[in-house]
């Protein structure tokens, strides 16, 4: 799901749509031309996007032998995947090299809080759930609450009842789903946030919370500058592969881990006086 813009300054996003279920020529051609426009493509996806779409975009990848087509699939839930693909969307106009903003995916999502309130636990298979949860969940008119990430929390809903949020400054977006119930909008008050926005729920949220009774929400840092002072602030090296200037241990675009450490050398043997 593509998020609208949160200022003038916010690149538009391209959504490949049915990709796997159009030609592969066609499909083949958009995400050339896309290549051609821009210099690099990022592609941000949900871990619960169907294996066909995951497919096609590796072969897609991999026909177009280029290492300027990176693929981000970060373990968040959909709406969180939404936030992080529109917080690069807004780094995408400053000065970062693409290497830096494409990395810079994994540093933002350590700032994300994404979960949901749901109305059954019976089919979650994204947080551990136990066996009272379990049999809680069959009783009508039960809702819990549930932190994906960074933390895995699972709680019952009730008025007193929280969640650990983050411990800085956020917004927090909802997305309703076919759950009713103003839970959500407290956990706001308690977090402190700037201010609750609503969104549509994601196509995927459904299959990835294993419910379509939901509320999804996700708290996220929206200020641009602060966005890139995070990303600036961290040490940036270049791939020993391919050269391109990354943060972190890994390369989005190639995938080279760290250079293999330098074989130590050997110790000189000390000369002795014989006995």
């Amino acid at each position: 799901m593509a998020l609208p813009a949160q200022d003038e300054r916010t690149m538009p996003a391209v959504v490949l749509a049915e990709i796997d279920r159009r030609p592969l020529d066609q499909a083949l051609t958009e995400l050339h031309a896309l290549v051609e426009q821009y210099g690099y493509v990022v592609v941000v996806c949900s871990q619960a996007t169907p294996e066909p779409v995951v497919r096609r975009l590796y072969t897609l990848r991999s026909l177009l032998e280029s290492d300027r087509v990176a693929l981000f699939r970060p373990e968040l839930p959909p709406l969180g995947i939404a936030v992080l693909a529109r917080q690069l969307r807004q780094l995408a106009s400053c000065d970062l090299s693409p290497g830096v903003l494409a990395s810079a995916g994994r540093l933002l999502t350590h700032y994300i809080h994404a979960g949901a309130v749901l109305g059954s636990v019976a089919k979650l298979d994204r947080v551990p759930v136990g066996l009272k949860a379990h049999a809680r969940s069959w009783m009508p008119g039960s809702q819990f609450a549930v932190l994906a990430h960074p933390e895995p929390q699972l709680v019952k809903v009730a008025p007193d009842v929280t969640l650990k949020g983050p411990e800085f400054s956020t917004w927090l977006l909802v997305a309703k789903g076919q759950l009713t119930g103003d839970w959500v909008a407290g956990l706001g008050t308690r977090w402190g946030v700037h201010g609750l926005r609503e969104t549509p729920l994601p196509a995927e949220s459904p299959l990835w919370w294993g419910t379509g009774r939901l509320v999804e929400f996700c708290s996220y840092l929206a200020d641009l500058s602060v966005l890139y002072q995070l990303v600036t602030s961290v040490r940036q090296t270049s791939c020993h592969w391919c050269g391109i200037d990354v943060i972190g241990d890994r390369c989005v675009f190639c995938s080279a881990g760290p250079p293999p450490h330098e074989p130590t050398a050997p110790r000189a043997l000390e000369a002795r006086t014989p006995a």
